[in-house]
This record gives structure tokens, C-alpha cells and sequence, in this order.
């Protein structure tokens, strides 16, 4: 069974839809970039995915014990996270609250769990630094550490490279990349930055209101959507 389903799924506020009859099915191991034009409904899908939006219509359906507090989420930052007064190992341990008791006491296993994630992210001399101290960059790494805290199946990623220098973008995407192929973390992103996320991406959902295109990477780039959104020449292999 696919890891999610969706079928005939309409997004939006206030009963207007942003989005309309969206189909689309990730497979593990998949590397799913969204992508379109502001307000075609993108950060709004990666919400509803997570239980934070409610669909006004259709069906979302999760495959292969996937439940949604599994689920690793990386939002855009708001400038008052940005400036969140705890430490590295503070903000990545929170990662794993989800799965918590009433008393929400960490185990053993999640401090490990945490240590082993802020390693997988170059983090772990970071530990005790004050999170809001901070380059942009590291704090990315930081998130996406305690994202991986709440999952080993799939990770949803909305704009994570919004704001930061090239490099550190750069280190972002193969970071991402190496949590995909390495360790098999299926991986949803909603990116403004098409030209470099499809440089990894496996497959494609472009988002419009009235239309939707959803297929393997390949195939999208050799469509008149690719075209006329990408541009003639700047089509990743």
C-alpha cells in the first residue's frame, strides 16, 4: 500500500478552494517536490498532511503503519522562533514529544535517538549553544535534526532554504538528498527554488487551482507544464 494516498482531496479557507481535485500517491523511498505559483495551495497541502488543515472535501489516506504524529515536519520559521532561548539539544529532544506520556518524561532511547540525529546533521558540537545564537543555516540543521526525532518514514519540508545564504542552501539540499537515499527517509518539499529541488526530486505535484500535474520527474520535464514554468534550457537531467 502507498505510504499516502490522495483522491479528489480540495484545499482552501473559509469554504473557497485554493486547490481542486488532487490526486497524487507517495511510495517510500520517494522524493516528492511540490511546486507552483503563490496561493496555488502548497503550504496549505503540506498542513493538511500533517493534521494541521482540515480538507473540505476528498480523502487523505496513510499506508504501511504510517499515523501522523510519525511524521517529521519542518515548517517556515516565524521570526520569534528564530529567536527561541533554549539550546541545541533542547529544541532537537523536543522533537521526540509526540510519542510522549501525560508526563512527557524523555527516555533513554530519545536522548540517544536525539544525539544520534544532531551526528547525522553535523550539529552535535553545536549541543549546548543557545539556539537563537544561531546562523540561519545551523538553526535549519537544528530543526531538521529534531524533525528526524519524530520520524524514520517520511519528512515534510515547506520552503526549508527560505533565507539562507547559497552555501548554506546547498548544504541544505544534500543533506536532504543523503537523508533519502542513505537512510530511506521518504521526503515531501514545497520549494520556490525549482531549478536546484529537482535536481533531487523523484517526482513532481504542480500545483494550480484549476489544474493539477502529478508524476515521476522524467516525465514532468518533458511536459509543456516544465516548459513554460522552468523555462527552455534549465531543465535538470
Amino acid at each position: 500500500m502507498s505510504l499516502i494516498k490522495a483522491e479528489n482531496v480540495c484545499l482552501g479557507y473559509d469554504g473557497e478552494n485554493v486547490v481542486e481535485n488532487l490526486f497524487f500517491t507517495v511510495e517510500k523511498g520517494d522524493y516528492l517536490c511540490v511546486i507552483g505559483e503563490n496561493g496555488s495551495g502548497k503550504s496549505t497541502l503540506i498542513k493538511a498532511l500533517t493534521g494541521l488543515k482540515k480538507i473540505n472535501s476528498g480523502t487523505i489516506t496513510f499506508g504501511d503503519g504510517l499515523s501522523k504524529n510519525q511524521i517529521g515536519y519542518l515548517p517556515q520559521q516565524t521570526p520569534s522562533q528564530k529567536d527561541f532561548p533554549a539550546s541545541v539539544y533542547e529544541v532537537v529532544l523536543s522533537g521526540c514529544l509526540g510519542r510522549k506520556n501525560i508526563f512527557g518524561v524523555y527516555s533513554r532511547r530519545d536522548r540517544r535517538q536525539a544525539l544520534d540525529n544532531m551526528a547525522i546533521l553535523g550539529v552535535s558540537d553545536l549541543k549546548n549553544k543557545c539556539y537563537r545564537t544561531l546562523s540561519g543555516g545551523q538553526q535549519q540543521r537544528v530543526l531538521l535534526a529534531r524533525a528526524l526525532c519524530a520520524t524514520k518514514t517520511l519528512l515534510l519540508l515547506d520552503e526549508p532554504v527560505t533565507g539562507l545564504d547559497p552555501v548554506a542552501t546547498s548544504e541544505m539540499y544534500e543533506l536532504l538528498y543523503h537523508l533519502n537515499r542513505d537512510h530511506k527517509i521518504t521526503v515531501i518539499m514545497v520549494s520556490h527554488d525549482v531549478n536546484a529541488s529537482l535536481k533531487y526530486a523523484s517526482h513532481i505535484l504542480h500545483m494550480k487551482k484549476d489544474e493539477v500535474y502529478f508524476g515521476d520527474k522524467q516525465s514532468y520535464l518533458s511536459t509543456e507544464w516544465a516548459r513554460v514554468f522552468l523555462g527552455d534550457g534549465e531543465k535538470n537531467d
